[in-house]
């Protein structure tokens, strides 16, 4: 069994892919331990998936970008977290922010970083006409999906790809990206 990275996830949607790095931290040789929870969405599907799970959730209900940050960092601090993982977390963090943390933040993207960085992703692939769309995993910059990448992963654009049919095969993708990603972080 591996020494495991205390670990937060943020979130402000459904958590699927929270969900996939819970089952994935639970192998006894996956490198972290999601230990917290935190969310700006108090509607956020993913705050029932962590507590399904037993992991303490942390609702930080966003009135501005500072009183945000300062609350998640003293959650951060009192929960030793070592790693941070956003997971359709649909706020950007400060400059200032990632250096208070000091420990590493990383991020995943539904395109082929650099290309196609923020949000309506998959209509604006679609609307490229790009053979090729997938998922990044980037560590987090102060600027957007700006970040230096730790991992890809591609799929082929069919002719009749559709933004939902697009987005689902994506999703997918990330589930296996992401694990893979962290696991190659403490290798």
């Amino acid at each position: 069994m591996v020494n495991k990275v205390s670990t937060c996830v943020f979130i402000s949607g459904n958590g699927s892919n929270l969900n996939a790095l819970i089952k994935n931290s639970r192998s006894d040789n996956f490198p972290i331990k999601i230990v917290l929870v935190i969310s700006n969405n108090p509607k956020s599907k993913g705050l029932k998936i962590a507590k399904k799970y037993k992991i303490n959730t942390k609702l930080i209900e966003y009135k501005s970008n500072k009183n945000f940050e300062n609350l998640a960092l003293l959650e951060l601090k009192k929960n030793n977290i070592r790693l941070i993982c956003l997971a359709g977390f649909m706020k950007v963090l400060s400059g200032s922010f990632i250096k208070k943390f000091s420990y590493t933040i990383i991020n995943i993207h539904p395109s082929l970083l650099p290309k196609f960085k923020g949000l309506n992703t998959h209509k604006r692939v679609l609307k490229s006409k790009d053979k090729y769309s997938g998922c990044t995993i980037h560590y987090v910059s102060p600027i957007l999906d700006a970040g230096q990448i730790i991992l890809q992963k591609k799929i082929l654009i069919k002719k009749n790809e559709t933004e939902k049919t697009l987005k689902k095969k994506i999703l997918l993708l990330e589930h296996k990206a992401y694990a893979e990603a962290i696991i190659s972080l403490f290798k």
